[in-house]
């Protein structure tokens, strides 16, 4: 089986800026090669959606945090999926929240996966490893 790899990049939507830290060093450790664009709170994700509308490359996945400042992520996600342009996007809630509720309303608004954040460096860099490797190099987006 050949892998396609996609030069498309990743959407890190993420507030904390130790998390945003620890996403990029696992990422980097890994050499993904996708660039990482970074949205620090739930209005600038939103804000992409019309850079996409322009004709702007739709990242290969949107790595959703839900606790955000301006916009929550459960919201953020809900107005993904209501625009056309992003409807299809893959968007991995990666967050610190493991409560049922948020789960149930994240998958109701169609997010493609739900996984809640380790805290400690070397388990964070075996999800960023799954991560790269599922939705980097496996996984089949639209176009």
């Amino acid at each position: 089986m050949s892998l396609e790899i996609s030069n498309r990049p990743i959407l890190l939507v993420e507030d904390n800026p130790v998390d945003v830290d620890l996403t990029l060093r696992a990422f980097n450790r890994r050499k993904l090669l996708n660039p990482i664009e970074i949205a620090r709170d739930g209005q600038e994700a939103l804000d992409w959606i019309s850079r996409w509308e322009s004709g702007a490359t739709l990242p290969l996945v949107v790595l959703l945090d839900l606790k955000l400042p301006k916009v929550d992520g459960l919201e953020v996600l809900r107005q993904l999926r209501a625009h056309s342009v992003c409807q299809d996007l893959p968007v991995v809630v990666l967050t610190s929240s493991g409560e049922d509720r948020d789960i149930e309303i994240a998958y109701r608004y169609h997010a493609n996966s739900y996984i809640v954040k380790p805290v400690n460096f070397e388990k964070f860099m075996e999800v960023a490893a799954q991560i790269e490797l599922y939705w980097c190099l496996l996984n089949r987006p639209p176009r």
